[in-house]
This record gives C-alpha cells, structure tokens and sequence, in this order.
C-alpha cells in the first residue's frame, strides 16, 4: 500500500474479524464482551461487509477483467494451498493420521466450492470460495439492474435481505442441505456483502453519534436480543442452527459489525496498536488459510515433549492424530490459548513476510 491511501479503519475491522475468527477455532472466548458479542454471531460477516465496502462500480464497465482479477486474487492461491494441504494430509495420513480427505477431483477441484472442510489443515479458507461467488453475483446482479435504471443501494440490500431472510426460513424447515448448501450460503451472505456496499454509499455520512450513545445504542439492543434469545451463535458454512428464526441473525450480524466497527476507528487513534492491527487486516487471507496449521504445529511440538520427556504426560494422541479441533492445554490451563493465538497469527504473518521478501530478492 506504499504510496497510496490506506483505510486504517477497515483494515483495523478486517485484523479484529481474524482475531474472533483465529480465537473461535480455539474455543477462546475471551473477546466475545462477557458474552455479549459471540463470535459465530457476526465475525463472517465483517469480511463480507468489508468486501462490500470496497466494491467500486467501475467493475460493471469491464466485468471480464474485474472477474479474472478476483481469480488471481482469490482462487489461485486458495488453489495452490489445497494442492499444498491435500499434499500434506496424504503424507500424514502414512503417518498415522486420519485428518482430511484422500487426494481426488472431488477434493481438489468440486470440495472447495461444496463447504471447503477436504483436507482440514486450512478449513477456515472455506471462505475464500464463497466470496467469489459472491463478488461474482454482486457485479453481474449490479450490471444487469443499471441496464434497467433499478441500480439502488437501498433496493438491492433490500432485495438480498429478503432472499437471506428466506433462507433462514428454509434451513429451519429443514431443506437447505446436501447441494443445496451452496446456493443457500450464497444467498445467507449475500447481505452481508451488500451491507457494505450501503453503507459506503448512504450510511458512512451519518455515522457520527459521540462513542457514549452510540456504544449505549448498539449496546443496549445486543442485550436485549441476548436475554430474549435462544442462543445468538449459527453456522455461515452450514448453513445451520439459527436459535431465533430468520430475522435475529441478521440483526446480530449488524450489531456486532456495528459494534467493532467503532472500536476500529477509536483504535486507529492509538499510533502503536493501530500499527500492528494494520499489519494483521492487510494478511487476513494468510491468517485464515494457515491458522489451523499453525494450531497443529504447536500441538506436534507437545506431542514430542510427551514422548520425549516426562512433561505432558496427559497429552491425547489418540486425539492428535484423529481431530483438527483438539487444543492441548498443558495442566489444563485455560491461559495456554494464548500461545494458539499468537501462532495462529503470527506464524502466518512470518511466512508472508519471507515469502514477500523472496519475491523482493
């Protein structure tokens, strides 16, 4: 971003989303605001919203470089990793390990667009698909709309709304599954893309209340949605477990995305924090392609201490080499999640900078 301007703001959003997203994978609640915000509430969503966000209607007047751009972006290297993890569970599967999918058509080219969970070590990448899709069905939605003069932001949220709204209707009823996942989670996110996109275009000049009010509104409705609720968490991917039918998912998705929008902009005041944020939200695809791994290095380095030394003793293998989602806490200690997160991130965040510094070089 050298020498051009830089949306401090919604890169600091972008790090927060990967930071719920990274400590959500670990069970680690310790941001969710005493519960109030729970990640699986609204943490997908942000990078929809901040997608949306940066939607510029140029992309109508050349939709065929607009979309080869994306693939560049996007499914290349979402590709090249599925390659380099499906790779790494067959090695792994002759070691022991039951974890991911066998190498096939099916799970390097269809998986990724059916849930993206083939080879488990980059499972949260699941998203990157999907945006496509949806960055896809924006601007070819939006082309088609300005060709008929009906090109409103508000219209096309609404519409979208509507659609999602639908959805959630449907997958209560039980007849979102199978294949029909994939336009169903295409039509649930949509909105949250859209969002964005409104509010960039109508919503941002509004958004001045003093950080008192504002908090105490955005505050206020979460806690009454929470005490009236059934639970606030659902599943984007699946598309699944929506406590409170099809209207109080979207409401919690705006709250929370309401919610750390504004801490974003309090914390983009703040030189040294600010800084460090910026530099996780510019490598959110890393961190969500390689979180898990990272995970799984930490648990192989205690899995050796309890082979080879008296510490650990009470490390599952049985566990390690069966179960993407298995946290060894050494003695059990809550706090050792730390350790998770900042591999989670900081791994990641090491392997681009060598990579950028070997293209330099």
């Amino acid at each position: 971003m050298t020498g051009h301007y830089e949306n401090k703001e919604f890169r600091i959003l972008s790090a927060i989303g990967m930071i719920l997203v990274v400590a959500g994978h670990l069970g680690f609640n310790v941001f969710d605001v005493g519960g109030l915000f729970p990640y699986y509430s609204f943490h997908v969503f942000i990078f929809l919203f901040v997608s949306g966000y940066f939607y510029k209607k140029e992309a109508e007047k050349g939709i065929g470089s607009y979309l080869a751009g994306k693939v560049v972006s996007l499914l290349l290297p979402y590709y090249i990793f599925n390659v380099v993890y499906g790779v790494l569970a067959a090695v792994l599967h002759h070691a022991g390990f039951s974890i991911g999918q066998e190498l096939s058509f099916y799970s390097l080219v269809l998986a990724p667009f059916d849930g993206g969970h083939q080879f488990m070590y980059q499972f949260p990448a699941w998203f990157v698909p999907v945006l496509f899709l949806i960055e896809v069905i924006n601007v070819c939605m939006r082309k088609v709309l300005s060709l008929i003069r009906l090109n409103n932001e508000w219209l096309i949220f609404s519409l979208c709304l509507l659609a999602g709204i639908l959805t959630v209707w449907l997958a209560d009823g039980g007849h979102v599954y199978g294949w029909y996942r994939i336009p169903g989670r295409l039509l649930f996110m949509l909105p949250g893309y859209e969002l964005g996109c409104l509010y960039r275009q109508k919503l941002e000049r509004l958004d001045t209340l003093p950080h008192a009010v504002y908090f105490a509104g955005v505050m206020g409705i979460q806690l009454l949605i929470s005490v009236f609720s059934g639970g606030l968490a659902f599943s984007a991917v699946w598309v699944t477990s929506f406590a409170n039918g099809p209207f109080i998912p979207y409401l919690t998705v705006i709250t929370g995305i309401a919610f750390w929008l504004r801490v974003a902009r309090i914390l983009q005041d703040i030189p040294v924090l600010a800084g460090k944020l910026v530099t996780i939200g510019r490598y959110t695809y890393s961190i969500m392609m390689h979180h898990i791994f990272a995970f799984f290095l930490v648990k192989t380095v205690f899995y050796w201490i309890s082979r080879l030394t008296p510490l650990c003793q009470e490390f599952d293998a049985a566990m390690y080499f069966s179960e993407i989602n298995f946290v060894y806490l050494p003695g059990g200690a809550e706090a050792a999640k730390w350790l998770y997160l900042f591999a989670g991130i900081g791994l990641p965040l090491l392997f681009s900078f060598a990579v950028e510094r070997l293209r330099r070089d």
